[in-house]
């Protein structure tokens, strides 16, 4: 089969063909927008296209991140402490203390900000709470008779109740099951002493009680006794335990009369709060197991001399509960001083003063949950922001000592 040629009008169609098809494509593609996506290449390269010649600074980078701050809020439920409320009685000796109510916690749901610096948990503050359980009030008796006891409770007494009603526990210990109820002005036997907890019998009931609600004095008899001198130590002696580093979790061993000794006559104290609530201080040492000077000297420094604004209108010596973002409305309100005075020592030795798992007042164990130790600077790691409030603090501790 011979070629063909094909003829010269033929090529030049095929030829003006083709070029009609690029012309049309090109077209298409323009139209497409393939042209505008060139566009911001060319300037995403100008953008970042380095200014100058220099070496990146990584040291600078570096501390530009260094102390990156994150806040996370969370909600946690925590303890929602009871408040303690104090009556004389003035048929009881002087100074001695007994338990006419029982107190027991509420729950709350706490809205926590805790605030990060590089991961690492540096603060934390409360910004709200929901009660979900209220809190029952503990009533404490205190004597206002002209004399004193100074007797101590053996195995082998003869006890009497002193509170509307107490539960008698298998084991010493709160969560311990119930064996039976006992109630106001009930007599039983002393078996044992644990701590803050008595072993005793009770028609035939064998079980553990909670030593503050329990009596030597007979409620059926008249009790008068001559006073039975004083117990309190030197201040030669008092003076020789106090130090920076002392453990505040043990108490200063200050009597009744030498804690209203250094606030008596006290030119600071012009409206006369400490004066009026020196006994305080001294209650919660016996109750709680805490150095009533170290508290009363918090309260000193948080309310210089309860002269604050919540000290003078929500009788709140130490600014408890009071959030940064809104310090007045938050803090916690007091029907009086006691109650404040009462409620931090009990935050005191429950969250700072003591490790978790330790049997603390009343049954309870430690949460330690701000625990660094039962020192100054220990409960100043997380109670203060301020790096000097613990030597603040102990300048107070020191004054006071020196009053006695």
């Amino acid at each position: 089969m011979k070629n063909r040629k094909i003829p010269l009008n033929v090529k030049l169609i095929i030829i003006m063909f083709i070029v009609t098809c690029l012309t049309m494509f090109i077209k298409y593609l323009v139209d497409a927008g393939v042209e505008a996506t060139t566009i911001p290449v060319v300037q995403e390269i100008e953008q970042y296209a380095p200014v100058n010649d220099n070496t990146i600074n990584l040291e600078e980078i570096i501390e530009q991140n260094r102390n990156k701050l994150s806040e996370i809020i969370e909600t946690e439920e925590m303890d929602l402490e009871y408040i303690t409320k104090y009556e004389n009685n003035p048929e009881l000796p002087k100074g001695l203390i007994q338990v006419k109510q029982e107190g027991r916690n509420g729950i709350q749901q706490a809205i926590i900000k805790k605030t990060y610096e590089n991961g690492t948990l540096i603060s934390e503050e409360q910004i709200g709470s929901k009660v979900t359980k209220s809190s029952v009030d503990k009533i404490v008796e205190v004597g206002t008779a002209n004399y004193k006891s100074n007797y101590k409770v053996k195995v082998g007494d003869t006890l009497y109740v002193t509170s509307s009603s107490l539960i008698l526990r298998r084991e010493p210990s709160i969560d311990s099951e119930n064996v039976a109820m006992l109630n106001k002005n009930d007599s039983a036997k002393l078996l044992a002493i644990s701590g803050e907890w008595y072993r005793i019998v009770h028609n035939n009931e064998v079980g553990w009680v909670n030593s503050n609600c329990m009596t030597y004095i007979n409620p059926n008899e008249e009790y008068h006794e001559e006073d039975g001198g004083t117990d309190q130590k030197s201040k030669a002696t008092l003076l020789s335990k106090l130090s920076f580093s002392m453990k505040l979790n043990t108490p200063s061993g200050l009597s009744l009369e030498q804690f209203k000794k250094i606030f008596d006559n006290e030119e600071k104290d012009t409206r006369g709060v400490f004066k009026d609530n020196a006994q305080y201080f001294y209650y919660i040492e016996k109750q709680y197991n805490i150095n009533g000077v170290f508290v009363a000297a918090v309260g000193i420094h948080e309310s210089a001399w309860a002269s604050s604004k919540i000290s003078i209108n929500k009788n709140n010596l130490f600014g408890y509960g009071a959030y940064d973002s809104s310090p007045y409305s938050s803090a916690y309100n007091f029907a009086n001083y006691s109650e404040s005075i009462d409620l931090l020592a009990r935050v005191f030795v429950k969250y700072y003063l003591n490790p978790a798992g330790t049997k603390i007042y009343e049954g309870e164990v430690a949460s330690g949950k701000y625990y660094n130790g039962p020192t100054l600077q220990g409960v100043n790691t997380r109670y203060a922001t301020d790096k000097n409030w613990a030597n603040s603090v102990y300048k107070w501790m020191e004054y006071l000592y020196n009053r006695l």
